[in-house]
């Protein structure tokens, strides 16, 4: 079975790390809880959309990212089991090529980099499974799409979801 993997949301905490950059540069009192729904940027006020939508132009945000809860130890599994790529869109962000191949070496050493596939549109890909936390990138796979959980997705529906990695474990192991 091939299985390819999202970073951002799925692997790492994007969202996290969006709320927390906001709420120290801004004094501000973001949480994951306020925001459900709805994507950071357009939980702040107009005045600092754009830097919250920035963030991830910025050099070191990929990098210092923090692996999502049970990613790294299931995966390994995975990568045991089946054969398994991540496939991230990092060519949205192109300072985040680099960034996110570092972070992969440090979060994530059993993937290889020949395992590792950074692109844009994912409808490319063809394999059994893909894991995303965007349905965009899941409607138009010809294989298994699973949704995977993250606060701004919530709320989409017709989609087979997965709230966290050990419940990715419970359907593919």
């Amino acid at each position: 079975m091939i299985i390819y993997v999202d970073m951002d949301e799925v692997l790492a905490d994007t969202y996290g790390a969006h709320i927390e950059i906001y709420n120290k540069e801004f004094n501000g009192e973001l949480t994951e809880e306020l925001c459900l729904g709805k994507e950071v940027w357009h939980m702040v006020p107009d005045a600092h959309q754009d830097s919250v939508r920035n963030h991830a132009r910025r050099r070191g945000f990929f990098r210092d990212l923090k692996p999502v809860v049970d990613s790294q130890k299931i995966l390994n599994v995975l990568a045991d089991t089946y054969e398994v790529y991540i496939a991230s869109a990092a060519m949205q962000f192109p300072n985040s090529l680099e960034e996110k191949s570092d972070w992969l070496d440090e979060h994530f050493p059993f993937i290889p980099w020949q395992n590792r596939i950074l692109c844009g549109h994912k409808h490319i890909l063809k394999g059994d499974v893909l894991i995303d936390d965007r349905s965009y990138n899941l409607t138009h796979f010809d294989g298994r799409s699973l949704l995977f959980t993250s606060p701004h997705n919530v709320n989409t529906t017709g989609i087979e979801r997965v709230n966290t990695w050990q419940e990715v474990a419970d359907k593919l192991l």
